[in-house]
């Protein structure tokens, strides 16, 4: 039986006071490719946010990476997000440093102190997405890909079970864009990593298929669960 990587049973998930998605359930698995999909505002972000602990979990349960959200606080939230990754659509990556220096700082924040294993595991991200020369380069230095690409391998840092990557085709061109969906793909398949990538590109979705939530009127709709009409 595969291992259960993210469960959410009979939750409501709130902005602030307000009630954004009611009753949400579904279940991912170790190595799974999920999409989330919906219209601005329908409550992407806000289940985004609360599976990494920005939002707090108010009613039903949820487990993501083996942290139960409902007892989440402040001070567990750090450990939730070592063994998770966050990829961001803007990159959000260190303007004052090279790309080895924004990798280690992030190991660094999140407790490694081994100089050494921290350079084996910065040169081990960095070759998985392709960029293993390019670590001395600036982040000004390098295409909008690449810096995609650093932000994916930031990602990979602490060998997570999950990998929640919000909008990461959205600043990009098609045929980049057509690359980092073949990274992520190829993350899976080769790390048994999930993923859950939130989107509004319907390409890409076209073009590498997979399950899909859907945001919609206040419900999440699961297309593994769900024979939702065209």
């Amino acid at each position: 039986m595969s291992e259960t990587v993210v469960a959410i049973n009979n939750a409501n998930i709130y902005q602030g006071e307000n009630l954004v998605l009611e009753n949400v359930n579904f279940t991912i698995s170790r190595g799974e490719f999920v999409y989330l999909i919906g219209k601005t505002g329908s409550g992407k972000s806000s289940l985004l946010k609360t599976l990494y602990g920005e939002l707090p979990l108010k009613e039903g349960t949820g487990n993501v990476v083996g942290f139960d959200l409902k007892g989440m606080n402040w001070k567990k939230v750090p450990f939730l997000r070592r063994n998770l990754g966050v990829v961001f659509q803007d990159f959000q990556l260190l303007t004052d440093r090279n790309i080895y220096e924004n990798l280690k700082f992030v190991l660094q924040a999140t407790g490694w102190t081994d100089k050494r294993l921290m350079e084996e595991k910065i040169n081990d991200v960095l070759d998985k997405v392709g960029l293993k020369s390019k670590g001395f380069k600036m982040p000004f230095e390098i295409s909008g890909g690449e810096q995609q690409r650093v932000d994916i391998a930031r990602a990979l840092l602490n060998s997570p079970k999950l990998i929640l990557a919000d909008e990461p085709t959205g600043n990009l061109d098609p045929e980049t864009s057509d690359e980092i969906m073949q990274l992520l793909f190829r993350i899976v398949k080769d790390y048994g990593t999930s993923i859950i990538m939130a989107t509004h590109d319907f390409m890409v979705i076209k073009n590498y298929p997979s399950r899909t939530l859907t945001t919609e009127r206040g419900k999440v709709l699961d297309s593994a669960t769900t024979a939702i009409e065209a």
